[in-house]
């Protein structure tokens, strides 16, 4: 059994993102796995400010949601990160939430490929919806994705899920239209699968 962490970086409370982590999150319980979904729409996290505080033994300075999540964070075997997708690519929420990482490194001696420090051993994930399906549509978000949180923090990539052509942005929800909720159910079912 896997503790599994779900940060909703956005959309509608309703809305396509949040179905297709709720199918997620319903698969991973059926898979035995504990999960929790945390939405940065209801627990703001501000960008990171660069004050390097958090460097001397200092809890962040910023009075938001983020310092009481830490403990969810550590805790957490995997984190998934949800999002719709916004001008090419996650949300701004979600990616102050990332920023927000940096208060949660330790110093590392001889770091690799390029980072200057060490962050907590994790799997990870990512969610995504789309109004649109083009063959590019999700290229930036991906890019952003494993540049990030696999290459740089050095997560352990558990998979994408994808979802485009949901819908027009201006209208009601459309996942249901598609096969991405029953693809978000067998994800989560299969995510620690033998």
């Amino acid at each position: 059994m896997k503790n599994i962490l779900v940060i909703q970086g956005g959309g509608r409370p309703r809305g396509n993102t949040a179905q297709l982590i709720e199918s997620f999150a319903g698969g991973a319980k059926e898979g035995g796995n504990t999960v929790e979904v945390i939405s940065l729409i209801k627990n703001e996290v501000k960008g990171c400010l660069g004050c390097n505080a958090c460097r001397y033994g200092k809890p962040c300075i910023q009075k938001d949601a983020f310092n009481d999540l830490v403990p969810k964070i550590r805790a957490a075997d995997c984190i998934v990160f949800a999002s719709p997708l916004y001008f090419w690519t996650i949300s701004s929420k979600l990616k102050a939430f990332i920023e927000r990482f940096y208060c949660i490194a330790e110093e590392d001696s001889n770091p690799p490929f390029g980072r200057y420090e060490k962050y907590p051993a994790k799997d990870c994930a990512l969610l995504m919806t789309a109004a649109d399906d083009f063959f590019w549509t999700f290229e930036q978000a991906v890019s952003y994705y494993k540049f990030t949180l696999i290459n740089y923090i050095g997560f352990n990539d558990k998979g994408m899920l994808l979802a485009g052509g949901c819908g027009d942005t201006n209208g009601r929800p459309q996942i249901d239209k598609t096969n991405h909720l029953h693809e978000a159910y067998e994800f989560g079912k299969n995510i620690y699968a033998e």
